[in-house]
C-alpha cells in the first residue's frame, strides 16, 4: 500500500498544460464580468436589467454544463472524449468574445452574448473534467490547487494588463487579448495533452466493476444526498446553503464593483478593473497557504475566519473613498476569500464516497451557480431602489453573515486523518 502511494507522483508539466484551458477560460470570464456591465451601461439605465443579463452564463451553466459533461463521458473519438468539445467550442467562443465590445446595437450585443454563453456551457465541463481524467484520485487536490492558481493568475492579468490595455487602446483591444490567449491555449492543449489511457480509466478498471459503474450512472443525484446519515445530511445542507450565501456576496461584488468604481470614485474602465486585481493578487498568493492553515486548524474554522474577515473588510468600504485604503482592504479581502474558496469544495467532497465525487461536485456547482443567477438580479433591484452602488458594501457583508450562521451548523467535512 505504501509503495503504491510512493509511486504516485503528480506530473506538474501535464497539470500546468491542462490548467491552460482553465487559465484561458478564467481570463475570458474575468474580462467579461468586469467590462460587459460597463458595455451594457452604454445601452441601459436599469442595474436590475444589467444584473439579469449578467446571469445568462449561470442559467446556461446550471442547465447545459451537467448535460454536456455527461455527454462527453459517453463520447469516444480518436482524439478522446473531452477534446472534441474543446477544440470546436473554445475557438468559437474566442471569436464571439472579440465581437462583444464591437456590437453597435443592443440587439446585436445580446445576440453575441447569448450565443457566446451557450457555447461556453458546451465545452466548460469537458475541459474541467480533463484534470480528474488525467490525475489519479490521491493527487487531485494538489492538481486542483495548481489549476486554481492559474485561474487566479488569469484574473490578475485580466484586471491589470486588461485594464491598462483598455485605457490605452479601448475595450476592444482587451477583448482581443482574451481571444488570442484562448486560441493559444486550445492549440497547446490539442498538441500536448493526450487523453488515451487516462489515469481515471485505469483507476476505474481497478476499483469498480462494470456493474458498479452502471449503477452509479443510473443513480439519481438526489439519492446520494438521501442515503447520507441524518447528521451528515444536515451538515451538507447547511454547508451548501453557506456556499450559496457567500457566492451571493462574491458575485455581486464581481459584477458591480467596476460600476461602483466608475460612478462613485471617478475611475476609468481600466482603473476600475485594476482595482479588483488587488483582490485577485492576494487570493493567488494565499491559495496554497490557506490549505496548510486548514490542515493545522481545520477547514471549518479556516472558513469561519475567512467569513469574519470579509465582513470586517467590506463594511468600511461604504464610507471610504481613499483609493490607497481601498486597495489595502481588497488585498486583505483576497486573503480571506482564499480561506473560504480553497477549502469549501474539499469539505463537500469529504462527505462523498469515491464513487459519488462527481455527484457531490455537482451539488457544489449547483448552489454556487444558483447564487450567481440570483445575486446580480437581487442586488440590481437593491441598487435601483437605493440609487447608489455603495449599497453593495451592506449587501455583501449581510450575505457573508448568513453564510457564517449556516457554517456554525456544519459538523462534518474535515479531512479524515487516519485514512
Amino acid at each position: 500500500m505504501t509503495t503504491e502511494k510512493q509511486t504516485l507522483q503528480l506530473n506538474y508539466g501535464k497539470t500546468l498544460l491542462i490548467g491552460l484551458g482553465f487559465f484561458a477560460s478564467s481570463l475570458l470570464w474575468s474580462i467579461y464580468n468586469s467590462f460587459v456591465p460597463l458595455i451594457l451601461n452604454d445601452f441601459l439605465t436599469s442595474s436590475a436589467l444589467v444584473g439579469t443579463i449578467m446571469t445568462i452564463d449561470n442559467f446556461f451553466g446550471v442547465i447545459f454544463q451537467p448535460l454536456f459533461g455527461s455527454i462527453s463521458d459517453r463520447t469516444h473519438t480518436r482524439i478522446g472524449k473531452r477534446m472534441p468539445f474543446i477544440i470546436i467550442g473554445a475557438p468559437l467562443c474566442g471569436l464571439l468574445f472579440a465581437l462583444i465590445p464591437r456590437m453597435p446595437t443592443l440587439f446585436g450585443l445580446m445576440a453575441v452574448v447569448i450565443v457566446f454563453n451557450f457555447i461556453m456551457s458546451i465545452w466548460r465541463s469537458p475541459m474541467i473534467a480533463l484534470m480528474p481524467d488525467l490525475t489519479p484520485a490521491p493527487l487531485r487536490s494538489k492538481a486542483n490547487g495548481i489549476i486554481n492558481l492559474m485561474g487566479g493568475l488569469a484574473s490578475i492579468i485580466a484586471f491589470l494588463i486588461g485594464g491598462k490595455i483598455a485605457d490605452q487602446f479601448g475595450r476592444e483591444a482587451t477583448f482581443t487579448m482574451g481571444t488570442i490567449v484562448m486560441f493559444i491555449a486550445v492549440i497547446v492543449l490539442f498538441l500536448f495533452v493526450k487523453e488515451n489511457n487516462t489515469a481515471l480509466e485505469q483507476q476505474l478498471s481497478k476499483d469498480e466493476t462494470a456493474e458498479k459503474k452502471q449503477s452509479s450512472i443510473k443513480e439519481g443525484s438526489l439519492q446520494s444526498f438521501k442515503l447520507l446519515p441524518e447528521a451528515q445530511r444536515k451538515s451538507l445542507l447547511f454547508l451548501l446553503l453557506a456556499i450559496f450565501f457567500w457566492f451571493c456576496a462574491f458575485n455581486a461584488v464581481e459584477t458591480f464593483f467596476t460600476s461602483y468604481a466608475t460612478s462613485s470614485l471617478g475611475q476609468t474602465d481600466g482603473q476600475a478593473a485594476m482595482l479588483l486585481a488587488f483582490f485577485s493578487v492576494s487570493f493567488v498568493l494565499f491559495a496554497v497557504p490557506s490549505g496548510f492553515v486548514a490542515e493545522k486548524i481545520g477547514r471549518k474554522r479556516t472558513i469561519l475566519i475567512g467569513l469574519i474577515g470579509l465582513i470586517i473588510v467590506f463594511i468600511p468600504m461604504i464610507m471610504i473613498e481613499n483609493l490607497t485604503i481601498l486597495r489595502v482592504l481588497l488585498l486583505i479581502g483576497g486573503l480571506f476569500w482564499a480561506c473560504i474558496n480553497i477549502n469549501s469544495l474539499p469539505m463537500v467532497l469529504e462527505l462523498a464516497k469515491n464513487t459519488e465525487l462527481g455527484t457531490f461536485t455537482g451539488y457544489y456547482y449547483f448552489f454556487s451557480f444558483s447564487a450567481a443567477i440570483a445575486s446580480p438580479i437581487l442586488f440590481g433591484v437593491i441598487r435601483d431602489l437605493s440609487q447608489t452602488f455603495s449599497s453593495l458594501f451592506l449587501y455583501a457583508p449581510v450575505c457573508f453573515l448568513l453564510a457564517f450562521i449556516c457554517m456554525t451548523q456544519v459538523k462534518h467535512g474535515e479531512a479524515v486523518t487516519n485514512a
